[in-house]
């Protein structure tokens, strides 16, 4: 792995440590493996009331001596960038305070990337030591109907957002995945017509199968609320769509970029803060 690890202008104070430990691993689907983690680290977890709230987990580097317990913000004061401990940014898919526990789904592509092949080979008792949690959007209660974007990346994050919602709520979900056996169950709302879209084989990032979905789509009448992650090519596309074709405002849409294709998230993060990489 040859990028450096990722900046921040996160401190100790504004994302705190969190130290929990692996409790038990569910397969969701073939690409799709949740790990749900928890332990006496758990008191240190403080919860926030965003619905797409996100941690930053920390990937010790091999061969690196960090010490023990890890000090993520100690290590960032005391060695050289290049051999800081690699982050990757996930979804809380649930937090349940009352077990002490939170779930956070990772998508897997064989050897490919660095949290899939970690999530894949989780035990029981492994370490999961992350910071946060972040977050941005929770669904405007005065919304007329809801519209929901994502690819696999995005799904953890569309699904939590998804079971936020009302029981009366209603809307549209266009969730692209590669194909019929990576579909995962939500509990959406009854008014909220989830519809799938399947590459079939077509390299995630490649397909125009999300933006054409959304463009194509007859929308419902009323003030939408739209929430649409993913990969960065998908979410220029969708931008257009939104504000060009439909005319939206800046207020009504959470839009973010989750990855890049052909980058790694150090440099997609990097590359966020220049022109290439804004939305």
């Amino acid at each position: 792995m040859t990028s450096l690890p990722a900046a921040s202008s996160a401190s100790r104070k504004t994302r705190p440590q969190v130290n929990l430990t692996v409790l038990r691993k569910e397969q969701l689907s073939p690409h799709m493996v949740r790990i749900i983690a928890g332990g006496p680290g758990f008191d240190g977890y403080a919860n926030n009331d965003f619905v797409d709230r996100y941690v930053k987990i920390v990937f010790p580097q091999p061969g690196v001596n960090y010490g023990q317990p890890l000090d993520l913000w100690a290590i960032r004061e005391t060695l050289p960038r290049e051999q800081w401990p690699y982050t990757r940014t996930y979804t809380v898919r649930w937090v349940d305070e009352a077990a002490q526990e939170l779930a956070i789904d990772f998508v897997v592509h064989g050897d490919e990337g660095l949290a899939g092949p970690w999530a894949v080979a989780a035990q029981p008792g492994d370490a999961l030591v992350f910071t946060g949690p972040g977050g941005a959007y929770n669904p405007a209660p005065d919304a007329d109907w809801y519209l929901f974007a994502g690819d696999d990346a995005a799904l953890p994050a569309v699904a939590a957002s998804i079971e936020a919602l009302p029981m009366q709520a209603k809307g549209l979900a266009f969730l692209e995945v590669d194909n019929e056996s990576d579909v995962v169950d939500i509990a959406a709302p009854a008014g909220v017509e989830v519809r799938w879209l399947f590459r079939s084989g077509v390299p995630a990032g490649s397909s125009s199968l999300l933006t054409d979905a959304v463009g194509d789509a007859e929308w419902p009448e009323g003030r939408v609320d739209v929430f649409a992650h993913g990969e960065r090519g998908y979410m220029k596309g969708l931008r257009d769509i939104f504000f060009k074709q439909h005319g939206l405002e800046r207020s009504q849409v959470s839009l973010s970029g989750y990855w890049a294709q052909g980058r790694v998230e150090d440099d997609f993060q990097a590359e966020k803060k220049l022109p290439i990489g804004q939305i």
